[in-house]
Formats: C-alpha cells, sequence, structure tokens
C-alpha cells in the first residue's frame, strides 16, 4: 500500500498574514465587519498566532474604514435578495442581525423592508400557490397550513391572513399596503 506524504501543518499567523488572509476574504466575499471579524478569529483558532497580540476586530474596522467593508451595503443587497425571495421583515431582520449589521445601518435598512411588505408577501404567495394564486380555493386547514408558512417566512400574521384569504384569481390591487 502506497503511503500518501502528510502534509506540515501551516505555520502560525502574524499580523502580514492575518492582513493578507482579511484581503483575500473580502476580494471574494461580500461580508461585514462582524463576519469578517469572525472569519480572522478563527483563523487564528485555526493556525495559532506568532507575535503581539492579535486584534481581528481593528483589522475589520480599517477595512471599513478603507472601504473594502461596507455593512449598510451588505444589508441593503441581502434586503433587496430576500425579498425577492419572498421573505418578510422578521426573517430579513434575523438575517442582518445574524451577519452583524446592526445600529444605524439596520435602523436605514428597515423602511425599506416594511415599505415592501405587501410585495414581498405576494411574491411568497406567488411562489407558494397561496390565495390568489392557488388552483383552487383551500380547506381551512390547508389555509392554516399556508398562514404559518408566510409567518415562518417572516410576514405579519394580518397580512399572511388577508392573502392567504383571498379567492384564486383575485386581484391583487385590492390589496392596499
Amino acid at each position: 500500500m502506497r503511503q500518501v506524504p502528510s502534509r506540515s501543518p501551516a505555520p502560525p499567523l502574524d499580523r502580514a498574514a492575518l492582513e493578507r488572509l482579511a484581503l483575500r476574504y473580502v476580494e471574494r466575499f461580500a461580508t461585514t465587519r462582524a463576519r469578517l471579524a469572525t472569519y480572522l478569529a478563527g483563523k487564528i483558532r485555526q493556525r495559532g498566532w506568532e507575535g503581539e497580540a492579535a486584534d481581528p476586530a481593528a483589522i475589520a474596522e480599517r477595512f471599513a474604514e478603507l472601504g473594502y467593508v461596507d455593512d449598510r451595503a451588505y444589508g441593503e443587497a441581502k434586503a433587496a435578495a430576500m425579498g425577492r425571495r419572498g421573505l418578510g421583515a422578521r426573517r430579513v431582520a434575523g438575517a442582518l442581525h445574524q451577519a452583524g449589521v446592526t445600529g444605524d445601518d439596520a435602523a436605514a435598512i428597515a423602511p425599506v423592508v416594511d415599505e415592501r411588505a405587501v410585495e414581498t408577501a405576494l411574491a411568497f404567495a406567488r411562489r407558494r400557490r397561496i390565495g390568489p394564486f392557488a388552483a383552487e380555493a383551500p380547506e381551512r386547514d390547508v389555509r392554516e397550513k399556508q398562514i404559518a408558512a408566510m409567518l415562518r417566512a417572516g410576514h405579519s400574521p394580518a397580512l399572511a391572513r388577508r392573502i392567504a384569504a383571498m379567492a384564486p384569481g383575485d386581484d391583487i390591487a385590492d390589496l392596499d399596503s
């Protein structure tokens, strides 16, 4: 049996290597300061550290100052993509919080998400054939499951009920925001 030569472990990181990793990460992925700092901390745990104390958060802040990382732009793009998929404000807010978009950036994005609540709920209903997009009127238990699906997608209970209560083929223009 042939032996596979083992690779030597990667050398411990220093400040220059950590910055190179950060730069490579931000050139490949749209990210936030929090995610970049988490990625760098994971690399330090994985490979070890050599030199003065490491500060991944400081590197992430410096990259944000340089314009390599923009939490608000990331949040706006993420919210728009989730809206196109038909996900509601609660799901969007949760995803942005998880990604580290908080404070003023999250507050600036929330009104835009709220404005598009009806549009995103209808996109979800269209994809799942709920309410006016259904082939036939569902039984009560099926309608309740449809409402539950809309709630899990982050839509408000009132909006989910209004859409699910619509008959197949109803005019969606009647649905006011």
